[in-house]
């Protein structure tokens, strides 16, 4: 929880305390219970100025309102706790936060299951539970109340129906979807529009929605296109930028005047040197991005799609290139710090400068090589870093990826050939550029975690838990700052006699990252760095959960259900003690006990195709998932499967997958991977799919994008289409 939303809630707490001990106020909230067969509605009458809140849930902000049932043997929840009114939806300056509240009213409802026997014995059933809330005026909050209530609910009693009239039975969507949208007087609804829609609505997105499958049933790609190019933008630009940062090193910026001053003296005129100059930069450009798409190409002719998949999947998620590529990282690192240098073979190396000499095209192309490498001490590991991070996304990625890496690399080199006069702006080389490598150094340091981390989750082995990622984050970032101040001297540096005005300001921008960087041991989200953080489920300590109290089936959290277990063989989610959604919410990780348990619930799937080292998932479940209203309608509305492509938990021989060709997939993770490739032709991960009962999509797929109300409208127009097909 941040500074200023500790102090806010200590404050508010403290007015509420004190505006009772000064001048006692009754509870200005009446509840009243009352049910409808198995359907059960709380409503609040709230008096005076006073306003409380929605159901949240808030992490790290106000008390949100939470019902939490005691239930007897034979009944289960049918969904969670639904708001039947219009919460009024306002961006809270205090909590830094959108919330929701209730002014004069506020109505809730519950469904709930009653098992075959007790609805054919028709006798009423006592339900008990509790009611936690709290409000606020324009001055002053009230501590959180509680209140016990108990009601009543008459199962009804129905007679056996044949099989397909049980599967033509659609569980109705929350009763909010129901009502007409209430006027918003402050004109300050923001999100939750969305989710009020009648029934006639519901149809018109259908007809209307371009993110609904188009006529004669058919799934319409292009907005999964949109969301793909948005991730593979992302990526480029990365690729780009750690290009521009190679270009910083001791390895090769002193190459760079060099070389443009060779080419401009050694030609006989301008026109030439700017074309050598040229020429040379392509070489550079295709070293770096031939061999890459030559292997890619020989293992796509060799064995398709699923070869090369299969090789980036395994370069991505197992323990043996992972923990390689982390002790890559940790040597590299330490050869930045000075410990030691790394060359390649000087005989590759001489022979390279030695065929250099020959003039002419294949001269300069040779002299690019050289450069290469030469160069590879300080541009390994950032080569390795952007494509073991394209390797996560489709197969042409890595070709892609590189191209920008090394088009950035050479640019400079035929800029300053063709704008020569731009030299005189270059700085200097000099002790700057180790301390460049330095820092570099200490990048690295954080930057080979990530490959420890995902070895750690794909295997489960419980060694790097976010807390002690954290932990070293902190101390590494620390140390940078303290050496950016000249407090850290390293064997190649020179003596910093006074600390330069971009040192300052560098180190303040290192250890204000620290200090962010402190309060994710503890829970905080730190939703910045979602992606190359160990999931929040790994803290031994989350101070953020224990702060927030109880949860509810409400708050999503999990103090109930939001399962029915008596549908589930079993009694719990395989793969449930080692797997886990984020935000407390409840799913299945296996394609076909997910489907099995949403036909008997009546309700649309949600599939998940993700993985422990996908860091666009992580980012999506941090930003996105993390608002309140996405995790509503997908705890109510939808039956969340969560697949991973990259688990590597062996599965019993009777589980095991044989694909088309011969091959057998034994693990976890491979069998998921082979079911998306084939299922739906793509090897990205996030993959979010809404399904039918029959397992056919409802609406375009969608994939990374960080578009909190996209994201809604994509869960609503596929409950908009469920209920349409079912109709």
């Amino acid at each position: 929880m941040k500074l200023r939303q500790i102090f806010s809630v200590c404050l508010l707490g403290f007015l509420g305390v004190w505006s009772v001990v000064g001048q006692p106020i009754k509870n200005p909230v009446r509840w009243t219970f009352t049910s409808s067969g198995e359907e059960v509605e709380m409503v609040a009458a709230i008096g005076g100025e006073w306003h409380m809140y929605d159901l949240g849930p808030y992490d790290g902000g106000p008390n949100a309102t939470v019902f939490t049932f005691e239930l007897p043997e034979g009944v289960t929840l049918d969904g969670g706790v639904r708001q039947l009114d219009r919460p009024t939806r306002v961006q809270d300056e205090i909590f830094g936060m959108e919330i929701g509240y209730f002014a004069k009213s506020a109505r809730f409802a519950q469904k709930f299951r009653v098992s075959p026997q007790l609805a054919a014995a028709g006798n009423p059933i006592e339900i008990r539970g509790t009611v936690e809330w709290q409000v606020c005026d324009d001055e002053s909050c009230l501590p959180p109340t509680d209140e016990d209530f108990t009601v009543t609910i008459t199962p009804t009693r129905v007679e056996k129906a044949p099989k397909a009239a049980q599967q033509a039975e659609v569980t109705d969507l929350p009763a909010a979807l129901d009502q007409p949208a209430a006027p918003d007087p402050e004109g300050k609804m923001v999100r939750d529009e969305a989710i009020f829609v009648t029934p006639v609505e519901a149809a018109d997105v259908v007809a209307d929605s371009s993110a609904v499958a188009p006529a004669e049933g058919e799934v319409s790609f292009e907005g999964l296109e949109r969301n793909e190019a948005k991730s593979f933008w992302t990526i480029i630009v990365e690729a780009i930028l750690w290009g521009f940062a190679a270009l910083l090193t001791p390895c090769v910026f002193p190459m760079v005047p060099m070389t443009v001053s060779f080419f401009m003296k050694g030609s006989q005129n301008k026109a030439k040197g700017r074309f050598m100059a040229s020429f040379y930069g392509i070489s550079i450009v295709a070293l770096y991005t031939l061999p890459i798409a030559a292997i890619i190409l020989i293992t796509y002719l060799v064995g398709g799609d699923s070869v090369t998949a299969d090789i980036f999947n395994w370069l991505a998620t197992h323990w043996v290139p992972n923990l390689l590529f982390f002790l890559i990282f940790m040597i590299f690192a330490a050869s930045f710090f000075g410990a030691f240098e790394i060359t390649m073979p000087s005989k590759l190396v001489n022979k390279s400068d030695a065929k250099a000499d020959k003039g002419g095209l294949v001269g300069v192309f040779f002299m690019a090589l050289t450069l290469v490498l030469v160069s590879f001490s300080c541009t390994g590991p950032i080569v390795g870093t952007v494509l073991v991070k394209s390797t996560q996304g489709a197969i042409w990625e890595p070709i892609f990826t590189m191209l920008a890496f090394s088009a950035a690399f050479a640019l400079p080199f035929t800029i300053f050939a063709f704008f020569p006069a731009l030299l005189k702006n270059l700085p200097k080389s000099g002790g700057w550029l180790n301390s460049v490598k330095v820092v570099l150094g200490f990048i690295e340091l954080a930057l080979g975690l990530k490959f420890l981390s995902v070895a750690d989750q794909t295997y489960h082995w419980g060694l790097l838990d976010r807390e002690v990622y954290v932990a070293l984050w902190v101390v590494i970032f620390a140390l940078l700052g303290f050496y950016l101040l000249g407090k850290i001297r390293f064997a190649h540096d020179s003596e910093v006699k006074h600390v330069s005005v971009k040192r300052l300001f560098l180190s303040i921008i290192t250890f204000a990252f620290v200090v962010y960087l402190i309060p994710g041991m503890f829970g905080a989200p730190l939703k910045a760095l979602s992606g190359y953080l160990p999931p929040l489920s790994t803290l031994d300590f989350n101070l953020s959960a224990s702060a927030g109290g109880g949860v509810s089936a409400s708050a999503g959290g999990g103090a109930v259900s939001s399962l029915d277990r008596s549908k589930i063989e079993g009694g719990a989610p395989k793969y449930s003690d080692f797997l886990h959604l984020p935000h407390g919410l409840e799913g299945f990780f296996d394609y076909r006990q997910g489907m099995e348990y949403a036909a008997a619930v009546g309700k649309p799937v949600f599939l998940d195709f993700t993985g422990h080292g996908c860091v666009n998932c992580r980012e999506m479940e941090a930003n996105v998932w993390s608002d309140p209203t996405v995790q509503r309608i997908l705890r109510d509305n939808y039956v969340i499967v969560a697949l991973y492509v990259d688990d590597k938990k062996q599965l019993p021989e009777s589980e095991w997958v044989t694909t088309p060709d011969g091959k057998v997939r034994k693990t976890l993770g491979k069998i998921n991977a082979t079911f998306q490739i084939e299922r739906f032709g793509i090897n990205a991960q996030p993959y979010y799919v809404l399904l039918n009962n029959d397992g056919e999509p409802l609406v375009t797929p969608r994939s990374y994008d960080l578009n909190v109300n996209g994201f809604i409208n994509f869960l609503e127009s596929g409950l908009a289409a469920y209920r349409a097909q079912r109709r």
